[in-house]
């Protein structure tokens, strides 16, 4: 298993069309084969960095996804508000794994 983390420079004029952006892959992103963990805006210091994370099981697991997705009519309507809105300023994608597993139980003081 492997986690994609997206960074996204965002315009901060346009927080709300990321959001809508990030909603609508709320649904196409698991429907299409990847485990989506969450988007996440900004909240409290910068005001133009966001990410997007999501797991699957491999790179060529990855390319097959990224077919599907581009193939579904959400899919492509939200590439489509990213072009037309112009609210994404750059992207960068980074393929992770997580070596600290399994984690411990969390302990509440």
């Amino acid at each position: 298993m492997i986690t994609c983390f997206i960074r996204y420079e965002i315009d901060p004029f346009k927080k709300d069309r990321f959001e809508e952006y990030s909603r609508n892959w709320g649904e196409a992103i698991p429907r299409n084969g990847a485990d989506l963990i969450g988007y996440f805006a900004p909240h409290e210091g910068s005001a133009t960095t966001a990410y997007g994370v999501y797991n699957i099981e491999s790179l060529a697991a990855y390319e097959a996804y990224r077919a599907r997705l581009a193939a579904d009519p959400l899919g492509r309507e939200n590439y489509e508000l990213a072009r037309r809105e112009r609210f994404i300023l750059k992207e960068d994608r980074i393929f992770l794994k997580n070596v600290s597993l399994p984690h411990a139980k969390l302990v509440l003081p």
